[in-house]
């Protein structure tokens, strides 16, 4: 069973930076497709960014040029990397992962971390 455990959210200002883990566990994880989602209050879930086998990455048009996802297959661990955050940001963040590499399909991105939260104050 694929386990994964989210961390380095917390409040900071806008324009602050924060760094996303996603520890793994229960899975290889290089042949994991991994992403972050997101949701806020009173909104639906969506997807922040995408990472598939071959290194290829997927953002968001809302994070494009501030966020970067990236993995180290050495530490079973995705990061997420955001820069230049704005109060739109603040949601909570999840890890999810795709175990049989499928793409940028959401739906097969079944297994899910508990989120970490992200505040982006003004």
């Amino acid at each position: 069973q694929v386990q994964l455990v989210e961390s380095g959210g917390g409040s900071v200002q806008a324009g602050g930076s924060l760094r996303l883990s996603c520890a793994a566990s229960g899975v290889i994880f290089s042949g994991l497709c991994m992403a972050w989602f997101r949701q806020a209050p009173g909104k639906e879930r969506e997807a922040v960014a995408f990472i598939i086998r071959a290194g290829s990455t997927s953002y968001a048009d809302s994070v494009k040029g501030r966020f970067t996802i990236s993995k180290d297959n050495a530490k079973t661990t995705l990061y997420l990397q955001m820069n230049s955050l704005k109060p739109e940001d603040t949601a909570m963040y999840y890890c999810a992962a795709d175990p049989w590499c499928s793409g940028m399909d959401i739906r097969k991105y079944n297994y899910w971390g508990h989120g970490t939260q992200v505040t982006v104050s003004s």
